[in-house]
């Protein structure tokens, strides 16, 4: 006699503790609500398509794809050659770097990733801006790191706030993004950057120093990468993502000797190896002489569109409003007066056929609910006038 196959099925284990704790993104969610091609976005920090230099990247692929050996698997730490390049541009900017400095990642948001699993453990505490890149407040979350944020004093970073919530907690990195930094546009003075080093230093804390918006500088001087303050302490991000194409997905981690072999293993675990046509194809294009001018145009076309923002922001935001004027990047921070929230703004701005991030997504603490992302890359200068008078009346109906 069979017995009966039993009717009752057992509930399935929940997800883990630190997925549930990382939120999900407000620059996503709003690209699939802006998907619409008459909503002008100024929430997502994307490069123009328009200055992508089509020809010069098809033609790397050309003639890459003349040899078998780029459909093959590779090493984890990425095309030689490409590093070779990469390290020298560190180099003539003043950070001496040797190619096995480097390990090529799957955009740089992957190699924050891989930095996470080499250097936290659940419960381990960071500090970082406040505000802070929201994808790496999610990657921080998901690798179970108490996060821990370091305010501004205005446009400047409170380093003695740094040094005090260094000395109490302990960290085992600091995260900045120190160039025209996401989402405020801020750059660290030459003074902070010596600063930030000196208490990694002190402190024995490393610093991570995300630079994907370093090449796009429109005005001021270059300043000194935080690495050259203290080489032993500062593991340092890059990606081609802003300057070339974000479809590439091609970046990079600049590491210490120390960490190096842990990296590494991360990066052997997470996917091999990054895609190695794409590495021999960026190694190409860089090496092909096309890829200095197309920057270059995309920084003067940038610089053009973010004047043309800051230009009509006086006649958009309500009065009582402030924002910042950055020397590079993609974004203008701003504050809506006393008694506004971005978030509510946001609701009755996007029937207006133009939208915003909210600033409160991106602080890891009590939230700045007055302020707000705008992006300018992605726009032409009348297409940003247009849709900042979109804005400009939908914020005045909202009053």
């Amino acid at each position: 006699m069979t017995t009966p196959a039993s009717t009752t099925t057992a509930p399935l284990p929940p997800r883990s503790a630190r997925a549930g704790s990382a939120k999900t993104s407000p620059v996503r969610d709003l690209l699939a609500l802006t998907e619409r091609p008459e909503v002008i976005s100024f929430a997502g920090g994307l490069p123009a398509p328009e200055l992508f230099d089509l020809d010069g990247i098809r033609a790397a692929y050309d003639e890459v794809l003349r040899t078998p050996a780029v459909l093959q698997y590779s090493t984890s730490e990425g095309d030689r050659r490409l590093r070779e390049i990469v390290a020298g541009q560190y180099t003539d900017d003043g950070l001496p770097t040797e190619a096995t400095d480097l390990i090529v990642t799957t955009g740089s948001q992957q190699g924050l990733g891989l930095l996470s699993t080499a250097l936290l453990d659940p419960g381990d505490a960071i500090l970082v801006e406040e505000p802070c890149y929201l994808a790496a407040l999610q990657t921080f979350a998901l690798a179970g790191a108490r996060v821990i944020g370091v305010p501004y004093a205005g446009d400047e970073l409170d380093l003695d706030a740094l040094d005090r919530l260094a000395a109490e907690h302990a960290p085992r990195f600091f995260y900045t993004v120190p160039t025209f930094q996401n989402p405020t546009g801020r750059t660290h003075g030459l003074v902070a950057r010596e600063r930030i080093a000196d208490a990694a230093r002190r402190h024995g804390f490393r610093v991570i120093e995300d630079e994907p918006y370093r090449q796009l500088r429109y005005s001021g001087a270059p300043l000194p990468s935080i690495a050259s303050f203290a080489p032993d302490h500062v593991l340092s991000l890059g990606s081609f993502s802003k300057v070339i194409a974000p479809g590439l997905r091609i970046g990079w981690v600049r590491t210490t000797a120390d960490i190096r072999p842990t990296v590494t293993i991360a990066k052997q675990a997470a996917d091999l190896h990054t895609s190695t046509i794409d590495q021999a194809a960026a190694a190409h294009y860089l090496g092909s002489g096309r890829a200095a001018p197309a920057l270059e145009r995309i920084r003067t076309e940038y610089a053009a569109r973010r004047d043309a923002m800051l230009d009509a922001l006086p006649r958009t935001l309500p009065a009582g409003s402030t924002w910042n004027s950055p020397d590079g990047g993609m974004f203008v921070w701003a504050r809506l007066p006393q008694g506004m929230d971005a978030t509510a703004e946001l609701a009755r701005v996007l029937p207006h056929d133009v939208a915003f991030v909210p600033g409160a997504p991106f602080f890891a603490g009590p939230a700045d609910e007055r302020a707000l992302r705008l992006s300018f890359t992605t726009y032409s200068p009348e297409r940003i006038r247009v849709g900042l008078s979109r804005l400009g009346t939908a914020l005045g109906s909202a009053r």
